[in-house]
């Protein structure tokens, strides 16, 4: 009688040590798993964060050019609102005609643009 209680132990171990493969595999293949979605999402992210600072530093040179022409309309703007800023906005646009005034372009022979230079106006 002993003999198959000893046969039926070593099963039990068998069976054991077999649950204990199947657990083992089971834990392997969810953590590989995990790594592997782990790994996706970090090079997703990556990926993201590298676009994210191209388009960071592409609104910094627009914004340090838009600033430039800020600093330059701001002290135009100065200038204009100055002492004598007036007179410097009439020697600075003496070029203007006065209304009702026909303006001449001089064009050397032989040669005639297809489009009429903007500055030929009749008022």
């Amino acid at each position: 009688m002993r003999e198959p209680l000893l046969v039926t132990g070593s099963a039990a171990n068998l069976s054991v040590e077999r649950r204990e493969l199947i657990c083992s595999v089971i834990g392997l293949t969810v953590k590989t798993g995990l790594a592997i979605v782990a790994g996706v999402s970090l090079t997703r992210l990556a990926i993201a964060y590298q676009d994210r600072m191209e388009r960071q530093g592409e609104l910094a040179a627009v914004l340090q050019i838009e600033e430039a022409k800020l600093g330059k309309a701001r002290e135009r703007f100065d200038q204009l609102f100055s002492v004598e800023g007036e007179q410097r906005l009439l020697r600075e646009q003496n070029q203007w005609i006065a209304p009702n005034r026909l303006r001449v372009v001089w064009q050397p022979t032989g040669t005639s643009p297809s489009v009429p230079f903007p500055s030929v106006e009749q008022r």
